[in-house]
């Protein structure tokens, strides 16, 4: 079985593994004809993921490679984090399938995301499964995520983050953004998360993001204060 959900104990970056496995099997059965190679590089003023802030405030750094044939891809996203459990990063490594059907796009994904320098016996290796559904409905481009977590970081058993968001643009190189968002935990934090904001383009291949994140739950902790956000991503 290509993929399963984690077991305590479990080595950091296992999730690589399969990931690339997966990969080369597609390529291998001829599934994918030709590849495609796509390379982000990005800076933020705060590291955020499903709504809340991951790095104590503190700027963060991230990249993402990935490899794409056809409606199938595999990717690999890395972030710097500070984690009240010990995490001084976040790893997510994919594969996933992108087709259409009766008008809309879907995205499909199998993720395996890894949080190093946990303390010890903190379970930090967890599987994620994704579906995205997206529509163009006149001049708004919506999109809703379902994203399912069998067994979760530390303590979360189940888990699941429900979000639609749109989007509109507000000039050629400019598009403006909200999305709203619910999660449900067996074991972890419940809430509702919401953020608006604007991404434009200043180049090409430079893009900037001004957005602000905000949660129902100020008393679960910092993390889930609002927070306004700039981030830069570079397209190589």
């Amino acid at each position: 079985m290509l993929f399963k959900t984690k077991s305590n104990g479990r080595q950091n970056g296992a999730g690589f593994i399969p990931v690339l496995v997966g990969l080369s099997g597609l390529m291998a059965a001829g599934a994918v004809q030709a590849h495609a190679v796509d390379v982000q590089v990005g800076v933020a003023s705060e590291y955020v993921g499903k709504g809340l802030g991951k790095s104590a405030g503190d700027p963060s750094v991230n990249g993402t490679l990935e490899i794409s044939g056809g409606d199938f891809y595999a990717s690999v996203f890395a972030s710097n984090a500070k984690l009240s459990q010990g995490s001084d990063a976040e790893i997510v490594s994919a594969i996933g399938w992108r087709p259409e059907a009766a008008g809309y796009k879907f995205d499909f994904s199998v993720a395996n995301r890894d949080l190093p320098g946990a303390r010890a016996g903190i379970d930090a290796n967890f599987w994620e499964y994704q579906a995205d559904a997206s529509r163009k409905l006149g001049p708004v481009n919506t999109r809703l995520r379902v994203n399912y977590t069998p067994d979760g970081f530390a303590g979360t058993r189940e888990a699941w983050w429900v979000e639609l968001q749109g989007t509109v643009s507000v000039g050629p190189r400019t598009k403006a953004s909200v999305a709203i968002a619910d999660r449900t935990a067996d074991g972890g934090a419940e809430y509702a998360a919401w953020n608006i904001g604007v991404k434009h383009k200043l180049t090409d291949k430079l893009s900037a993001d001004l957005r602000w994140y905000d949660t129902d739950s100020h008393a679960l902790g910092e993390n889930y204060d609002g927070r306004l956000v700039g981030a830069l991503t570079f397209a190589l």
